[in-house]
């Protein structure tokens, strides 16, 4: 069975729920961020990045998103990542967007939110700010074209978009800004069982799609 060490809502809902998907059974490792928890001994010998999400598999240790995702759909055999050519790469390209692109763009204001103060805290926020919606801007246009982010047929890229999207309640309202093609896609992927199952796991509510 599958070990998986998350945060409830972080990143590390995306390959929950693609375990859900997979209908992969998992033994769910609670590690509470917020509460300094990643920097405990224990974990660090797991992580020392101190990091979620962390998937073992029958001893082998994976910790970055990207991977446990594409881990995870390739030996399960599953549609959410195709196996070759240019539905691959496409695949590849979006979910990586999400990991490598809207993720750190999340970090950043984050980082600027706990550490910046006064003026200097104001000008930086915005900035981060700009960038977050320029990425959803660009994610809203292909889906304007898309009914998902590689066509007619989910993939890992979209559930972890829609992971990313419920990060915008941490921040004051209207901040960061959804397109009505992102809001038609979060609101359908979140509403899947195996979203909705991970959301009761981890006792988070979906705040995105209202």
């Amino acid at each position: 069975m599958y070990q998986l060490y998350y945060s409830p809502g972080a990143c590390s809902m995306a390959p929950h729920v693609i375990l859900n998907e997979v209908n992969q059974p998992v033994e769910l490792k609670k590690i509470e961020l917020m509460k300094g928890e990643g920097q405990k001994p224990e974990f660090l010998k797991i992580n020392s990045r101190g990091q979620v999400p962390v998937l073992v598999d029958d001893g082998q240790i994976i910790r970055e998103g990207a991977a446990i995702i594409i881990h995870i759909c390739e030996k399960a055999n599953s549609p959410l990542l195709p196996k070759s050519g240019k539905e691959r790469a496409e695949a590849l390209e979006w979910l990586c967007f999400g990991n490598a692109s809207l993720h750190p763009a999340y970090g950043r204001a984050f980082w600027i939110n706990k550490n910046a103060e006064g003026d200097a805290k104001e000008k930086l926020m915005k900035a981060a700010f700009e960038q977050i919606n320029k990425l959803w801007a660009e994610l809203d246009a292909r889906l304007a074209k898309n009914k998902y982010l590689c066509g007619d047929k989910v993939t890992a890229a979209d559930i972890l978009v829609t992971v990313i999207a419920n990060w915008g309640s941490h921040f004051p309202e209207g901040s960061v800004t959804h397109g009505s093609n992102v809001k038609r896609l979060i609101k359908e992927i979140s509403q899947r069982p195996a979203y909705q199952k991970a959301l009761k796991d981890e006792q988070v509510e979906y705040k995105a799609a209202a």
